[in-house]
């Protein structure tokens, strides 16, 4: 539905069209959006959340000129569209083509490569402060949702742009919700500014009483004071050193386009507080935003997923162990940082609610909130993607891990995960904990061996962290004995040539990059290693005096995981480590992946094969 003429881009209609057909404009790009997302999957509900507000700020804003910096990015779908990749959207979030989030290499447009949340207002007066060195005549802008904002490094930008005095400007997109309903002192707050927008017509009143009555005064400006703050509580920006301009209807074209011209002529930090609907303009996503955060293609008439949903993730294998393990000790309680739904906690928050936490996007304070739960006698399992514990990599460290606090890290979305490319790949955890003194790491490969680590962990004095990837939770054998669980290697193949040690993750294409080599006569055992850390050193001095060839497979990065441990063990290198390279990982499918960095069957196979030719 490409109504605009050949010989006029999208970019240049917007600046130049009148109102009325601006606002045709932007129905037509939330269809066009609805119709793309449903043949590739992405975030959905956001980017229908901000149609009006990307047109609004290119219509006004004159990028890249003018540098827009997205926060997380998941909701930068229309901005692409605008600035010259229409045409490229059916190759969203797909091998090579565009990302889901901004990415410079793509456009000059996208001026901050994104992915995690509460960073682009550091970033932008990163920017502004730049462009006032330099003596650069631009406007910087981020645009941020209220979800990000419940971020700490959120806060500490704002503290540090509303000193600064400089020009930058702050688009708070406040939709209630991240992954999840925004939870915590700041949602209370923003939902208290959306109901006082009577304030701002009251104010001017009171600012003339006072202008002519200026005997009246210093007496009346407490009162003035009192009465902000009571009927705005949005004035709490402004004591930040912000200007405060809202709540504004984020759906209203005109009312956005004036206020984004307006606040083009102040000379200081300002922030535009923007009221839209996560999900707008299609029914199902306005219904169910939290179901529409992140969707695979569907039927846009129907609403119908039409991709084959796995049987049962692992998400949803850890879900219910944990309340099944909540009912019988009262002393286990969950805390996630934003993401109940994603992590599988929903049952234990609608049946468990008071044990269930919700830390909104603040993985730091996560952590360190569930040190203290843990110092108390309680039993936190801290339920994070392994993309986003990184955030938190210092209260894991020095305040779980040096006081030796029995906290559990279920650590899902470890290894690749695929279309969300390479903010969201999951492959540096092992690295990052395996440093960490008293941590143990462990990895299932099914669920009921999920199960039998969850209860380990939960017995342990010390903290322990159980990574699981995303997807299809194969399913196990039940171990009846799981309380007296060790995870000890276990063998699954013998062999004489060579021994693969492996993740539980990597596990079905290691089995089946033994059986290919057996067609080529090399001999191959296999073993899963169970625990990453501490390592079995007994058992991996057996490996290294019984077979000819150690060779490594985990779904992490192969530059400081559990293999280059084991190699640094073995002075003779007689050590083949297969991971994920030192690079960053991209987009595309997970089989894809695999195939094009050797990880799966086919590609462990001939990389064993060409490391003992070179050993022969």
């Amino acid at each position: 539905m490409n109504d605009i003429p050949e010989d006029i881009t999208l970019y240049e209609k917007i600046k130049t069209c009148g109102m009325s057909e601006l606002e045709l404009l932007a129905e037509e790009l939330r269809d066009e959006l609805i119709d793309d997302v449903a043949k590739t999957g992405g975030h959905l509900a956001s980017n229908l959340g901000t149609v009006e507000l990307t047109v609004a700020l290119h219509r006004v804003f004159d990028s890249p000129k003018d540098k827009i910096i997205w926060d997380v990015g998941h909701q930068a779908y229309i901005h692409k569209m605008i600035t010259g990749r229409r045409e490229q959207m059916g190759s969203l979030r797909q091998l090579g083509g565009l990302s889901g989030f901004p990415k410079r290499r793509e456009s000059e447009h996208d001026a901050y490569d994104s992915g995690h949340s509460g960073t682009s207002i550091s970033a932008a007066l990163g920017y502004a402060a730049a462009r006032d060195i330099k003596g650069e005549d631009n406007e910087v802008i981020a645009v941020i949702g209220d979800g990000a904002m419940t971020g700490g490094v959120a806060f500490e930008a704002l503290n540090a742009a509303g000193s600064s005095h400089t020009s930058l400007i702050v688009v708070l997109n406040d939709n209630a919700m991240s992954i999840s309903p925004n939870v915590g002192g700041l949602a209370r707050h923003l939902q208290r500014v959306r109901r006082a927008g009577g304030y701002l017509k009251f104010k001017s009143g009171v600012k003339k009483a006072l202008k002519e009555s200026p005997k009246f005064l210093k007496k009346l400006s407490s009162a003035r004071d009192a009465l902000k703050y009571a009927l705005l509580p949005g004035a709490v920006f402004e004591e930040l050193g912000f200007k405060y301009f809202g709540p504004v209807d984020g759906h209203d074209l005109e009312a956005l386009c004036a206020i984004f011209e307006s606040v083009k002529k102040l000379d200081r930090p300002v922030l535009i507080h923007c009221i839209t609907k996560k999900g707008k303009g299609f029914a199902p996503a306005e219904a169910n935003p939290e179901k529409y955060h992140g969707v695979g293609p569907f039927d846009p008439k129907t609403a119908d997923d039409v991709t084959v949903r796995d049987p049962q993730t692992w998400s949803e294998v850890f879900g219910k162990l944990i309340l099944e393990r909540a009912f019988a000790d009262k002393r286990i309680c969950a805390v996630t940082p934003s993401m109940i739904e994603g992590t599988g906690l929903s049952s234990m928050k609608q049946q468990l609610p008071d044990r269930v936490f919700d830390a909104g996007i603040a993985e730091q304070h996560a952590v360190s909130f569930a040190a203290g739960l843990a110092l108390s006698g309680l039993r936190p399992v801290v339920a994070v993607y392994s993309t986003f514990l990184q955030r938190a990599y210092d209260q894991v460290l020095t305040e779980v891990c040096l006081q030796k606090l029995p906290v559990v890290f279920a650590v899902d979305r470890a290894g690749v995960v695929g279309a969300d490319g390479e903010t969201h790949q999951g492959i540096y955890d092992i690295g990052f904990l395996s440093g960490m003194p008293n941590m143990t790491i462990l990895s299932p490969r099914d669920d009921q061996e999920l199960a039998s680590m969850l209860d380990y962990a939960l017995a342990l004095d010390g903290p322990c962290a159980i990574r699981y990837p995303r997807g299809r939770a194969p399913r196990g054998v039940r171990n009846e004995n799981s309380k007296s669980y060790v995870p000890a290697p276990q063998c699954f193949r013998d062999g004489m040539d060579v021994v693969f040690l492996s993740d539980g993750g990597s596990l079905p294409q290691v089995l089946d990059a033994a059986s290919l080599l057996e067609s080529r006569r090399v001999s191959c055992a296999v073993w899963d290693l169970k625990q990453l850390k501490p390592l079995p050193e007994h058992f991996l001095s057996y490996c290294f005096s019984h077979w000819h060839a150690v060779v490594t497979v985990e779904d992490g990065s192969v530059a400081n995981g559990v293999g280059a441990r084991i190699a640094a063990r073995q002075k003779d290198c007689r050590v083949l480590n297969i991971g994920w390279p030192d690079a960053f990982i991209e987009q595309g499918s997970v089989s894809q992946l695999r195939k094009i960095y050797g990880l799966d069957a086919a590609g462990i196979a001939l990389k064993t094969v060409r490391f003992l030719e070179d050993k022969a």
